[in-house]
């Protein structure tokens, strides 16, 4: 609980930073943020009830009070396209884009374990250097051209997965999980190759420890002594790579969403950047800035519980 309380005063300085910088970023625009966010051939009554609805003359520091306030409350505000409540609009969509980052992460992880594991194991061998080598050339390609890539294959030459579109996961599961693969593969990729370059890393570090030593001398199978005594102290830096890289896929989300036609929060960003609808984008990217705050935040609190060492440090600290 202590260390919960001790992440948790350290947690608040961050959220009001965001929330400061994602509140300047929207009110410092040049020129007139309400001509902006009604037209530029929109009346003048128009414009000024904009003004009004925002407190646009009330001093800054006044005005951001009054937004964090709404925000703490789950006021982002509404639409001026249409009309939608901001908070409404983001929780129609993020199912889509958790299904997907999730899915992304999932894949990511499942492949990258046991990759990372034997290429450490192999170190210097044939399956390193062929395990590194991929993991190089997969790094080297942009998001949106692997979603290229797998368009061309898995839609145009195999035809065994839709080229764009979105079906629910209460409509039909199936349909459902055919249309998240390829946007889930396009972000998880990258991250596969990010995972597993890590995970050798601190693995071959790891196995030239003296306990390591002193379990291959007792005769355990390597398989135990890869997975259950190497393998939990070598996947502290990949737990934190995750937490650090869910604002990369939430980046990611932005063009892959739109590229495959997907209703998540990445192609509600990108219409409403299109369509200059400033409060969608202002709620959505102060929620997505949270949301990876405190992602990050759990997955620090989730690295304390596995590491004893970190737990006895706090304590002692205290």
């Amino acid at each position: 609980m202590r260390i919960v309380l001790r992440k948790l005063l350290t947690l608040v300085p961050t959220v009001f930073f965001v929330t400061v910088l994602t509140f300047l970023l929207f009110n410092l625009l040049p020129g007139d943020v309400a001509q902006l966010l009604a037209g530029s051939d929109a009346p003048a009554e128009t414009v000024e009830a904009i003004r009004q609805d925002l407190h646009l003359d009330d001093p800054l520091p006044v005005r951001y009070l009054n937004w964090v306030g709404g925000v703490a409350r789950g006021d982002l505000g509404r639409s001026y396209v249409s009309n939608q409540p901001v908070s409404e609009a983001i929780r129609e969509r993020l199912p889509v884009t958790l299904e997907i980052g999730l899915l992304a992460i999932g894949f990511a992880l499942v492949l990258a374990v046991p990759l990372g594991v034997w290429s450490a194991y192999r170190a210097n061998g044939m399956a390193d250097r062929t395990i590194t080598t991929a993991s190089f050339a997969l790094l080297a390609i942009p998001g949106f051209m692997m979603a290229m890539l797998l368009l061309y294959v898995f839609s145009e030459r195999l035809k065994v997965l839709p080229a764009t579109g979105w079906v629910r996961l209460s409509d039909n599961p199936v349909r459902n999980l055919r249309t998240a693969v390829m946007p889930a593969l396009s972000l998880g990729i990258g991250q596969l190759a990010v995972y597993t370059r890590l995970l050798r890393t601190d693995m071959i570090a790891t196995l030239q420890e003296d306990y390591v030593s002193m379990a291959k001398a007792k005769g355990l199978p390597t398989r135990r002594i890869l997975f259950r005594h190497a393998l939990r102290p070598s996947s502290f830096s990949l737990l934190t790579i995750v937490g650090v890289n869910l604002g990369a896929l939430i980046g990611g989300a932005v063009i892959v969403e739109k590229f495959f036609a997907v209703p998540g929060l990445g192609r509600l960003l990108y219409d409403s950047i299109q369509g200059r609808d400033l409060q969608v984008v202002q709620g959505v990217v102060v929620f997505l800035a949270l949301a990876t705050v405190l992602a990050n935040f759990a997955v620090d609190l989730l690295y304390s519980v596995l590491d004893p060492r970190i737990r006895r440090g706090a304590a002692g600290a205290a």
